[in-house]
């Protein structure tokens, strides 16, 4: 069962008035008898962080002296307890990534209906992460693309580590073959399940990968 987490001093930062309102109520409505603090700008947002206490802090990426991931660091270096949600209409990559990176613990967008946006706020309490769902899909497609998969060097059977130390020197197919004592198609199916295993696609990469193994001695 996951532990409840009290969330009673909340900040919020943000520039507009009547968003900061609609930002009240949801907090109110996800964390009863909470006290929430408001900052208008990116300054006051950082004199807070700076003063600490909070357990939870929202904050809007677009404030109008500067950029709200500042705040975010603010609290990163100076409350590393404190919770930090972005709350923002930029849904973009670059901003999710910038946010995330920053330190935040979740993201948010202010479109969504004021129901749901208490619901996700009322699950920080449970340890439960909070991203709108269109983030996390855009979280999970940069993920996707950009990730490298490393597969650990011991998937390889001794053979199949016999192989390709060889070509990684340059030879043949069948040069290896003879090498080793086997068939030539033997080492093609060597060679296929050494590609799929180490996530490569040519005796370029192999060789890269075997000198990093230390299977290109001679």
């Amino acid at each position: 069962m996951n532990q409840i987490l009290p969330l009673k001093q909340i900040l919020i930062v943000e520039d507009l008035g009547e968003t900061r309102e609609w930002l009240r109520r949801a907090v109110t409505t996800a964390f009863p008898g909470c006290e929430v603090r408001e900052a208008s700008d990116m300054r006051s947002g950082i004199h807070a962080a700076k003063g600490g206490g909070f357990d939870l802090a929202i904050i809007d990426l677009g404030l109008p002296d500067g950029s709200g991931t500042s705040v975010i660091t603010a609290f990163r270096d100076n409350q590393p307890d404190a919770l930090v949600i972005v709350a923002t209409v930029m849904g973009d990559d670059a901003s999710i990534i910038a946010a995330l990176s920053a330190g935040a613990h979740g993201y948010l967008l202010k479109d969504s209906p004021a129901d749901l946006f208490a619901r996700q706020l009322e699950q920080l309490g449970q340890g439960i992460p909070a991203l709108s769902p269109s983030v996390a899909r855009r979280i999970v497609d940069h993920f996707r693309s950009t990730a490298v998969v490393h597969q650990p060097e011991a998937v390889l059977t001794a053979r199949e580590l016999d192989v390709l130390g060889l070509i990684s020197r340059g030879l043949r197919n069948a040069d290896a073959a003879q090498s080793l004592g086997l068939m030539e198609s033997t080492v093609a199916s060597h060679i296929k399940s050494i590609y799929s295993k180490l996530g490569i696609s040519s005796r370029a990469e192999a060789a890269i990968r075997a000198q990093r193994m230390g299977l290109t001695g001679p």
